[in-house]
């Protein structure tokens, strides 16, 4: 393990010191870089790879292949950060035995710390308090869960009734109490997430979840302003990349029609002796 390496009890260690948690996505190497060298304490491999990288309409397809594949890449790139990678959509509905297995190749085969599971039925509280016995760490994620969104009527904000809050309140004591070692919360009211971070002893990580959390979340191109179209109300643009990189390119088509680029200092030379004998 690096020197400096945050671990799972780091993580739970931040919110009774009252440190706040910074989480952000990663797909390839060097984004995790500027993540681990910028001092991101969690880098998640999200399943909306399939949403921002693949261009997919949703994370359902998203594959353990191709979570394995992303997930070796950022690994590469981080030194300090934890690095947690989602569990796609059926690799771990299926059965307790492939859950594990699933679960396991992400630390064996992509060298993530920990995984991340959505929901907290019944049937996903019994994958996750295996998976937690098996010896993986898992971060558990309620409210909004994508790749059962059109069970929940849409992507749309939850727990905005008394019943409705009240089930998502024990869902967080029920992963809790399976095991987890922090909890996303996504798009459900901010004084719901408050209350439960207050009633949890594990972190709660929100995005779109309002300020209360023990940490805030956020999708690494939405952040950026790389994401075209659609933008979630609880995104907050630090930058517009998008703007800067197509500024880049429009400049290098302009150079390379009027003929500026390459230009002597871009390209390389052979002595005059040589090319005459050639």
């Amino acid at each position: 393990m690096e020197k400096n390496k945050l671990t799972v009890l780091d993580i739970i260690k931040m919110k009774a010191q009252g440190r706040k948690i910074s989480l952000l996505t990663a797909y390839d190497y060097p984004m995790a870089c500027l993540l681990d060298e910028a001092g991101i304490d969690i880098v998640l491999v999200g399943d909306s790879l399939g949403n921002v990288i693949l261009g997919q309409d949703s994370t359902i397809s998203v594959t353990m292949d191709e979570m394995i594949h992303h997930t070796k890449a950022v690994k590469n790139g981080i030194k300090k950060a934890l690095l947690v990678a989602d569990m796609p959509f059926m690799s771990y509905n299926v059965s307790i035995e492939q859950t594990i297995i699933n679960a396991g190749k992400f630390l064996k085969q992509a060298g993530a710390d920990a995984v991340k599971m959505e929901g907290a039925n019944p049937a996903v509280l019994k994958m996750v308090k295996a998976v937690v016995d098996a010896g993986i760490p898992v971060m558990g994620h309620i409210g909004l869960t994508p790749q059962t969104a059109g069970a929940l009527g849409g992507f749309k904000v939850q727990g905005k009734d008394a019943k409705a809050a009240k089930q998502i309140l024990e869902n967080a004591l029920a992963l809790e109490k399976a095991g987890c070692f922090s909890i996303v919360f996504e798009c459900i009211p901010d004084a719901l997430s408050a209350l439960i971070t207050k009633r949890i002893s594990v972190p709660t990580l929100g995005i779109g979840a309002g300020p209360y959390c023990d940490g805030q979340v956020l999708v690494i191109h939405d952040m950026l302003g790389l994401t075209q179209g659609f933008t979630p109300k609880f995104v907050k643009k630090y930058a517009d990349l998008a703007g800067i990189i197509k500024k880049a390119i429009g400049e290098f088509i302009q150079e390379v029609n009027s003929k500026q680029f390459p230009d002597k200092q871009h390209s390389f030379t052979i002595k005059p002796e040589e090319l005459n004998d050639l």
